[in-house]
């Protein structure tokens, strides 16, 4: 069994083609899905504003590592399609970011004691 990774995803998209009963359901719950909202979990965080342009979905996604960044981001951008799909949201093309955890380099700005006069 292939090492886990831990990635993080931010699923972007535009709203396109939606219903009325879709729009008004959006907005509706936009105060749930503002930036306030937005947290990193395996079921994903949708947020949006009541322009109703842009949404962005941030998922947690946990892979074998030698599937790499661009697996998580396809599971991610499906994870994204179902939920829009059962919402009877319509949108656009989906692009997304990945940032593997557990390769990220943490950058101490500041740090103490670094050993250089």
């Amino acid at each position: 069994m292939s090492a886990q990774h831990t990635y993080r995803v931010i699923v972007r998209g535009t709203w396109d083609g939606l219903t009325d009963e879709a729009r008004a359901r959006l907005l509706a719950e936009v105060d749930e899905h503002g930036l306030s909202a937005m947290q990193f979990t395996e079921e994903g965080s949708l947020a949006y504003d009541r322009v109703l342009k842009h949404f962005s979905f941030r998922y947690v996604v946990v892979s074998a590592a030698a599937d790499g960044e661009e697996m998580a981001g396809a599971i991610a951008e499906d994870r994204a399609e179902t939920c829009l799909r059962e919402r009877g949201c319509g949108h656009g093309e989906l692009r997304s970011t990945v940032t593997d955890m557990d390769t990220m380099k943490i950058n101490y700005k500041g740090r103490r004691g670094s050993g250089t006069a």
